[in-house]
C-alpha cells in the first residue's frame, strides 16, 4: 500500500494520510445535509409532489456517489481529492430546472446523466487532459487563488461573519451572536494552530470548535448515534422514464444539458488544478494522471445520476485535507470510508455546522491565494486576466464564470501586446466557447 501511494517519495505516512482523509470528510460533510435540502427544495411550500424528490433517498445518493468518486480518484487517479454532488449544480437543477421550468426531476436527471456522458467520452478520448494542459501557468495560478478567495468568502458568510447588506451588497454581521463568535473562536484557534505548525491543525481546529460548540449549547449533542439507512428506491434509475417521455427532446433541454455540461466542466478543471497546485503537483505546467483524474468526476457523475443526484464533481474542500497533510490518493479512500459511515451515523453528522467548517475554509484560502506570488504581475497583458479570473469568482459566486472572463481576456491582451504566437490555439477555442456562453447560457 505505502508503495503503490509512494508514502516515501512524497513524504508522507498513514496518520498524515489518515488525518488529510478526516479533515476533507469534515469540511465536505454539510453537503450530506445541504444536498438534500436542496435537491427536494425544502424551502419551497407547496410544491407539487411530483416535483419533489425523496429526501431520504437523495441522501443516500449523495453519500454513495461522493463515496464511488473519492474510491476512484484514489486508487486510479491517486490523488487526495475527493468528490460529491456540487454546489452551485445542484441549485441550478432545483431552482432553475425543476422549480423555475416546472421540468421534472426525472428529465433533470437525465440531463446530467446525459451531460456525464459526454464527459465521459471527452475524458477517454484524451481531449479534457488536453485543454487544461493548454491553459497558461500564469491562469492556472490565478484560477487556484481566485478559488482561494472563493471559498473564504463562502466560510465568512457560513459564519455569519459577512452578511448581506442592501446598501452595499455586503457588510460585516452581527459579531455578537453566539454562533459567529463560535466560528470566530474556530478562526482563532485554527490559526494559532497552524502557526505553531502542528500537523492536521485544520482537523484539530474543527473538532475543538465543535466541542466548545456543545459545551455552550451552540451546537445539539446527538441524541442517537446510529440510525436506519433510508431506501434508494424512489430516485434509483428513475432517470431512464425520461428517455421515453416526447418532452424530454427539447431545446429547453439541450440548454440545461449544455449548462450542467460548461459549468462541470470548469469547476471541476479549476477545483482540480487549484488543489494540485497547493500539494505540488503540477511540474512544467503539466498535471501529472490528470485523464485518470478526469475519469472519476466522469464515472462519478454517471454514478450519480444514476443513484438519483446532481452532477458529482471535484470539491474544493478537498484543500483542506492537503493543508492537513495529504498528498496521494490513500487521503480519498479514507474520505470515501468516511461517506459510506455516514449513511449509518446521519445523526452525528449534524455537529458539522456551518460555524464548524467555516474557520477551515477560510484558512484554506489563505493558503491558496500564495500561488499570486508565482504570477509576473509586471507584465499587464498576464495581470488583467488573472486579476479578472480571481475577482470574478467570489464576486459573481461561481468558479466556471471567473474562468471565463479571466480566459476571454487573456487572447485580447496577448494579441496587442503582439504575442498572439505565444497563445495555444484551444485558448482561442475557449475565447469563442466562453462568449457564445455569457451570450446564450447566462
Amino acid at each position: 500500500m505505502r508503495k503503490y501511494f509512494q508514502f516515501e517519495e512524497l513524504g508522507t505516512n498513514y496518520r498524515r494520510e489518515i488525518m488529510g482523509g478526516l479533515t476533507t470528510f469534515l469540511a465536505m460533510a454539510y453537503i450530506l445535509v445541504v444536498n438534500p435540502v436542496t435537491l427536494t427544495l425544502q424551502d419551497v411550500p407547496d410544491l407539487p409532489a411530483a416535483l419533489r424528490m425523496d429526501y431520504g433517498a437523495v441522501f443516500v445518493a449523495t453519500a454513495l456517489s461522493a463515496a464511488i468518486g473519492s474510491v476512484i480518484m484514489g486508487l486510479v487517479a491517486r490523488y487526495p481529492l475527493s468528490l460529491a454532488p456540487g454546489l452551485g449544480l445542484n441549485a441550478f437543477f432545483a431552482y432553475s430546472v425543476i422549480l423555475g421550468s416546472g421540468i421534472p426531476w426525472q428529465h433533470a436527471l437525465g440531463a446530467v446523466f446525459i451531460s456525464s456522458i459526454f464527459f465521459l467520452i471527452l475524458t477517454l478520448t484524451g481531449l479534457r487532459e488536453k485543454l487544461i494542459n493548454a491553459i497558461p501557468i500564469e491562469l492556472k495560478y490565478a484560477v487556484g487563488a481566485g478559488i482561494g478567495l472563493f471559498i473564504t468568502f463562502i466560510g465568512l458568510q457560513s459564519a455569519g461573519i459577512i452578511v448581506n447588506n442592501d446598501a452595499t451588497l455586503v457588510g460585516i454581521g452581527d459579531l455578537s451572536n453566539p454562533n459567529t463568535l463560535l466560528a470566530i473562536f474556530g478562526i482563532i484557534v485554527t490559526v494559532i494552530l497552524m502557526t505553531r505548525g502542528v500537523k492536521g491543525g485544520v482537523f484539530y481546529g474543527m473538532v475543538i470548535t465543535i466541542i466548545v460548540g456543545m459545551i455552550f449549547n451552540l451546537i445539539d449533542v446527538p441524541t442517537k448515534v446510529v440510525d436506519g439507512v433510508p431506501s434508494i428506491a424512489p430516485t434509483f434509475g428513475a432517470l431512464f422514464s425520461s428517455f421515453g417521455d416526447s418532452s424530454f427532446y427539447t431545446a429547453t433541454m439541450l440548454g440545461i444539458i449544455l449548462t450542467f455540461l460548461f459549468v462541470d466542466f470548469f469547476d471541476n478543471a479549476g477545483t482540480l488544478v487549484a488543489v494540485a497546485n497547493q500539494a505540488g503537483f503540477v511540474k512544467d505546467n503539466k498535471l501529472p494522471r490528470a485523464g485518470k483524474a478526469l475519469l472519476s468526476d466522469s464515472v462519478a457523475s454517471v454514478s450519480g445520476s444514476i443513484l438519483g443526484t446532481s452532477t458529482v464533481t471535484s470539491f474544493v474542500e478537498s484543500s483542506a485535507g492537503v493543508a492537513a497533510g495529504a498528498r496521494t490518493g490513500f487521503a480519498s479512500l479514507v474520505t470515501a470510508g468516511c461517506f459510506l459511515l455516514s449513511l449509518f451515523f446521519f445523526p452525528v453528522l449534524k455537529v458539522v455546522t456551518p460555524e464548524v467548517t467555516a474557520p477551515a475554509l477560510i484558512i484554506v484560502g489563505v493558503l491558496m491565494v500564495s500561488s499570486l506570488g508565482k504570477i509576473d504581475w509586471t507584465k499587464f497583458e498576464i495581470a488583467v486576466p488573472s486579476f479578472l479570473t480571481m475577482i470574478t469568482m467570489p464576486l459573481s459566486y461561481s468558479i466556471a464564470t471567473g474562468i471565463a472572463v479571466g480566459f476571454i481576456f487573456y487572447p485580447i491582451t496577448m494579441i496587442v501586446k503582439g504575442k498572439a504566437k505565444e497563445i495555444h490555439p484551444i485558448m482561442y477555442f475557449f475565447f469563442v466557447i466562453f462568449l457564445l456562453y455569457f451570450i446564450f447560457l447566462q
